[in-house]
């Protein structure tokens, strides 16, 4: 059965919607940015998986400026207009897209629920990678003194990185069981 654009639209639209709220529920929250939620990435995941790479990118993309939007005061930390560009463009825009992509990562694994798991794992990967490359960039002043802005980077967004990739596999991978099951 072809499912309408109107639909997918709708349907994206509403995975964005919980997405938004599902960030709302924190499980911890790191004092400089980043936290660790119920499931927020998941329906990312889930409208990648369903409607695929396009639709994927495009929910993610709104997702990541309702983000933005919520979470300015985050954006407004740094220090110039180019380093406030930079945040907006790596911890909003592009960490969010990414998980678009989990539809093209799932693609080369045969079995589903595997295929589900190793999308979600690597954009989650990728969004870390986001947040890495703005630690780096854009964060290093945070560094404590004598610590290498790169392992600051990975360590401190690996801290709350880690823990949101494995609650995204897992939510990832039973949410789509139970929807395949209808």
């Amino acid at each position: 059965m072809k499912i309408s654009r109107t639909r997918t639209l709708v349907e994206c639209a509403l995975m964005a919607a919980m997405a938004v709220i599902l960030t709302l529920i924190p499980v911890f929250r790191m004092p400089w940015g980043g936290s660790v939620t119920l499931f927020s990435m998941v329906p990312l995941v889930i409208a990648s998986m369903r409607h695929g790479v396009k639709w994927g990118l495009l929910t993610g993309a709104v997702f990541g400026v309702i983000d933005c939007i919520l979470g300015f005061q985050n954006v407004l930390y740094a220090a110039t207009l180019l380093t406030q560009a930079g945040v907006i463009f790596l911890d909003y825009a592009a960490a969010y897209t990414v998980m678009g992509l989990a539809c093209v990562f799932a693609s080369f694994v045969p079995n589903k629920a595997a295929g589900v798991a190793v999308g979600a794992a690597v954009t989650g990967l990728l969004r870390y990678f986001c947040h890495f490359i703005s630690g780096i960039l854009i964060w290093g002043s945070y560094a404590p003194e004598g610590t290498p802005v790169w392992i600051y980077s990975l360590t401190y967004n690996g801290s709350y990185m880690i823990p949101e990739i494995v609650i995204t596999v897992v939510g990832a991978v039973v949410i789509m069981r139970v929807l395949d099951r209808n």
